[in-house]
This record gives structure tokens, sequence and C-alpha cells, in this order.
């Protein structure tokens, strides 16, 4: 999720669960939604770096929990004026740790998979919910927080006195809706999966399948198939009166297998790339030296302008000796971190 909804979303949060807290526990809580999305910032070190940590380490349970511990001693040792009532260490904590806890949740339900058990286990886990920037959950978040202001100012131009703490029925109105948008999405990407999987393509039967959220409709879904020589792509409509041809799948066929493609996916560059992809799509190409082996995140051209996205490079001689392995961006995709 983008970092402009992820601060939305902790400071509703904030509004509907902890109202009264000090404007420190405030700067906390948002720091403690946000702060785990620094790790994009390793795109500027390199592919590698990006793989590395980009929805790992910090996006973990562990990392929600030390987080919040982190915050928590930050606005609760420096020493206050006698005046001053100092904050309980709880009162800060637990208010940080819903905030993280929430931003991991978010992230969780898109399709960037997290290592949630980290360091336990470096498995990744996506739930395929949501897309990058959702613009429902943009739009219910502005509407939780701005439309309480608005209902305010004509509250107190007629005189009347508000009730309770300010803002805080819009923003719990907002977050119940964001749960209850959030399981209309589950089921129907469990819909648009049974899809995917209740067809043939080009006379296979999938192996694996993946929907993906498209951002303006929850009723439209990117899907992926992969079968035994093929990685489809295809949209799906799901819903009432929704139809889904399997024939309209783009396809990309897998390359034949070959002693230069087995060993350019055991060096340690495709070995590092290939633990991050969900749906890695090989090509080999013919060079005057022997090959050259590009491992792409499919679909690596309908997501070209959506952000950073690193491709494994693999050189070999005509025996599958490797000559040379990197790490790069694929064209087009060197932008925004988030």
């Amino acid at each position: 999720m983008d970092p402009l909804t992820h601060a939305l979303a902790s400071y509703t949060l904030k509004r509907a669960a902890f109202p009264r807290v000090s404007r420190n526990v405030t700067i906390a809580m948002l720091l403690a939604g946000t702060l785990a999305d620094f790790d994009g910032l390793s795109a500027y070190i390199s592919p590698s770096a990006f793989l590395t940590f980009h929805r790992t380490y910090l996006h973990s349970l562990l990392a929600v929990i030390l987080l919040a511990l982190l915050l928590a001693l930050l606005f609760h040792l420096p020493k206050r004026p006698p005046t001053e009532t100092q904050i309980p260490f709880s009162a800060i904590f637990v208010p940080a740790f819903a905030a993280s806890l929430l931003h991991l949740l978010m992230d969780l339900s898109q399709n960037a998979a997290v290592e949630l058990f980290w360091p336990i286990s470096t498995r990744l886990f996506a739930l395929d919910w949501l897309a990058h920037l959702d613009l429902w959950i943009l739009g219910i978040l502005l509407a939780g927080i701005l439309l309480p202001l608005l209902s305010g100012l004509v509250t107190e131009e007629i005189g009347a006195k508000s009730k309770g703490p300010k803002g805080r029925v819009g923003a719990t109105i907002a977050l119940a809706t964001l749960v209850l948008y959030v399981g209309t999405r589950a089921i129907l990407h469990g819909n648009a999966l049974s899809l995917l999987e209740s067809r043939a393509y080009h006379g296979e039967p999938p192996r694996r399948t993946a929907a993906f959220a498209e951002s303006a409709s929850p009723f439209r879904w990117h899907g992926i198939v992969e079968t035994e020589s093929a990685l489809e792509d295809v949209e799906i409509e799901v819903g009432p009166g929704a139809t889904f041809d399997p024939e309209s799948a783009t396809t990309s066929f897998k390359p034949e297998p070959s002693p230069a493609l087995d060993a350019a996916r055991d060096t340690p560059a495709a070995r590092r790339f290939l633990q991050a992809a969900r749906f890695p799509k090989a090509s080999v190409e013919k060079t005057p030296q022997g090959f050259h082996i590009i491992l792409h995140a499919f679909p690596y051209s309908r997501d070209a302008s959506s952000g950073r996205r690193a491709e494994a490079l693999i050189d070999t001689d005509p025996s599958g000796k490797i000559l040379s392995q990197e790490l790069a961006w694929e064209p087009g995709t060197n932008r925004a971190w988030w």
C-alpha cells in the first residue's frame, strides 16, 4: 500500500480507537504506520539490495513489535518539565503497536508478498485482495476524516454542542466500512480464483493460478495462470452477469529445457531473484558467445510503469558455462520506490 494510504489509515485508527491521546502519541502512531515502507529506499542502492530488504525484515510480525517498542521508548524516556506529566510507556506502545500491525495487515492483503514470520521463516505471504493503490480505500479513509470536520464546522456555526471526542464516530464508521470492503474483496477474489482453476488453457489444465486486484473496480481482476508449457495473462470479470473466456488470455510460452537455462537458474543472481518472484518467466536468446538468459517477473510488460522491478541477466557459453550474471532493473521501471 502507498505511504499516503498508510498514514490516513493510522490517523483514522487513532481517531476511532485512541481519540484522547496526546500529540506525541499521535506522532508515534503515524510513524509506526508508515516507517516500514522505508525499506523501499533500498532501491536507491541496487536491485540486489531491493530484493533483499523490500517488504522483508520490516514487514514481519517481529518488526511490528520492535518498531512499537522503539517508538514507545523514544517518546517515553526524554525528561519533561516538572509541570508536565510523563506519558506511561503502555499508553504509547499499545497505539503504536496497533498502527504498525494495521500497516502489516494492509500490505499482507496485497499481491506484493511479505516475509510475515521472519526470522523464523523466509516464506512469502500475499493474499492478493487489494491493489497497491486502492482508490476505494483512499476514498473511505478521506471521507472518514474530512466529513466529520465539515460536520463539526456546521455544528459550531449553529451553536450546537458535540458529544464525545471530535471525529470518533466518522473514523469508526470508516474503519468498519474498510473491513466490510476488504471482506467483500476477499470473497470476490475467491470467485476469480475459482473461475481460473475451472478452465483449461489451450488444452492444458492450470498448475498454479493467481488473481490480482485492480484499483478501479472490485469486480475486475488480473489473472495469471501457469500451465505445463506456458504462462497465461487474462482479465477476469466477477459478479452478476459476468462472463469469462479463457481463450482471451495472452499466452507466453516457456523456453525449451537446456543445459544453459539449467545453469543460469542455479546462479546466485537467479536464486536471489527466484526467491522473490511469484511467477518467473525466462527468455533465452542466442548470442555469438553462447546464450543470453533473462529472468523476468511475469507479466513484465503490463506492470512496466508500476514501480521498481528487478530482473536477472545471465550469459553462458554454448555448453552452459556461466560467463556473467547480474541483477538489474527492467527497462522503464527504475522509478518511485513505494
